[in-house]
């Protein structure tokens, strides 16, 4: 405990004593390593066709971005941990250059099998860069002014939404689809030189500690089997086959093995403490649920927009703006003004209780409804549901001591990225059942419907995730935001 304290002190005063610019550096450092991971969720689609062409097996396209999806999912928890024991610098460092070695062997690629494998190191790294970008800035600025740099991670997301597909479709049709793969070299070595010298002077907040490796399997395994049945089903196979089932039972498996790991490891890869903390608990929660609600619904809305309200493939692309726009004006805004607030979770649940308002208004007049009236609709949904992004990643941080930062934001991360991912199978699952067809071809042509009632459940199901999420909100505990003078918080807190 005497022992913790004093770390904090010693980081509490590493930050205090660097300068605004040495603070800035690191801080657009890890948001440029970031931008890289968040590219290469979005830079593939467009150049899906080309690659199948150029390298064969086509049957193995969609192992192409479920690769990345798996491993950077599961890693994202282990390097919070890995991070808090060894310190940020070599861990983000091993997080860039393992990104790296995997956009190496991608770019590389003879064959799919290879860029298959290249895809799974990339996202070994990406998820590491997701989960210590935050961490990192955790670091560097104090909970009470910490929201505001929220607004930098929403636009880092909004312009990898953006400027991925068009970077894609742009090298696979005019230049060569390795380009995808090779532009990640000269962005992540930049990056990499930018933290060089500043993130030298961040200690350990965490010594004399072990990393839990049975643990990490554990999870690894347990996050890779529910992934690949949430990822497979309704489309690979059946939802109730023997393959989902089979994947879904051994991932229970896998998960009950890695509690009874977290319940008896004398130093569990994710510790107790910060699981039973009531405010991480309901901030990861709540964020699970957004994240379910807003990909799952982001998921079917071109389709409804094409098919519906009758866009093409590029206009419905445009159309989906707003939605993007809304969600980063929204954590602007709620980044802003969380320092001005004692109760500042108030922002987020106004902000969810606007998107479950107008999703409802969207499901009920989504039939005749007209492209107008989706932009205004979506906008706002975007904008409501934006502002929970950093409410819910201030307070997470703001509940633990800097020795469990890492593994509060990993944490954070992991859920945040598994609630989008079992989104779009629960949405998908809905969309089957009332007759919506989700081939390959289907996605990218105009579906002919005798009405609109699949998008209708599908709205109404992501309305629901969000009055749960809404509910965890009301129930997650309020805890008054540390400044400047208060890093060295007590263990975590109550």
């Amino acid at each position: 405990m005497d022992q913790t304290v004093e770390n904090q002190a010693m980081a509490s005063k590493a930050a205090q004593i660097m300068s605004e610019s040495e603070k800035n550096a690191i801080i657009g450092g890890v948001l440029l390593s970031m931008l890289l991971a968040a590219l290469d969720q979005t830079i593939v689609a467009p150049a899906l066709p080309t690659i199948a062409r150029a390298l064969g097996h086509a049957e193995y396209l969609p192992w192409i971005v479920t690769g990345y999806l798996l491993t950077a999912t599961a890693m994202a928890p282990l390097y919070g941990k890995i991070s808090d024991v060894y310190g940020r610098r070599p861990v983000i460092y091993a997080a860039i250059l393992v990104f790296l070695l995997g956009s190496l062997v991608s770019a590389l690629a003879p064959n799919m099998l290879v860029l298959v494998i290249g895809r799974a190191i990339q996202g070994a790294g990406g998820g590491g860069l997701f989960a210590l970008a935050q961490t990192v800035i955790g670091d560097l600025v104090p909970p009470r002014e910490r929201a505001r740099y929220a607004a930098w991670i929403s636009g880092t997301w909004a312009v990898a939404s953006v400027a991925g597909p068009l970077l894609g479709g742009v090298f696979a049709e005019h230049l060569h689809w390795s380009l995808i793969f090779w532009i990640n070299l000269p962005i992540g070595f930049l990056a990499m030189a930018i933290i060089n010298n500043p993130l030298r002077k961040l200690p350990i907040a965490a010594k004399n500690h072990r990393i839990d490796g049975l643990g990490a399997v554990l999870l690894v395994i347990a996050t890779s089997l529910l992934l690949l049945a949430l990822n497979w089903g309704g489309s690979a196979y059946p939802w109730f086959s023997r393959e989902i089932l089979g994947l879904v039972a051994c991932s229970v498996v896998f998960w009950a093995f890695f509690a009874l790991r977290v319940l008896k490891a004398a130093e569990p890869l994710i510790s107790l403490e910060v699981l039973s903390n009531p405010i991480v608990l309901a901030g990861t929660i709540s964020m699970f649920l957004l994240q379910a609600a807003n990909i799952g619904a982001s998921v079917y809305l071109p389709v409804y927009l094409q098919s519906v309200v009758g866009l093409s493939v590029s206009e419905s692309g445009t159309a989906m703006l707003g939605l993007l726009l809304g969600t980063v004006a929204g954590a602007t805004f709620s980044g802003r003004t969380i320092p001005r607030f004692v109760h500042y979770k108030r922002i987020a649940m106004i902000g969810v209780s606007l998107a479950i308002v107008c999703i409802g208004v969207l499901s009920a007049i989504a039939e005749h409804a007209s492209l107008l009236e989706v932009e205004i609709l979506t906008t706002l949904i975007g904008l409501g549901s934006g502002t929970t992004f950093p409410v819910a990643t201030v307070s997470v941080q703001n509940a633990v001591d800097r020795a469990h930062l890492g593994v509060a934001t990993g944490v954070l991360t992991f859920l945040r990225t598994l609630g989008g991912a079992l989104g779009v199978a629960l949405l998908g699952a809905v969309a089957l059942g009332y007759g919506l067809p989700l081939s390959a071809e289907g996605s990218q042509t105009h579906i002919q419907l005798a009405s609109a009632l699949p998008f209708v459940m599908i709205f109404v199901a992501a309305g629901i995730m969000l009055v749960l999420a809404l509910a965890v909100l009301f129930l997650m505990p309020e805890k008054e935001l540390r400044g400047r003078d208060e890093h060295a918080a007590p263990v975590l807190a109550e």
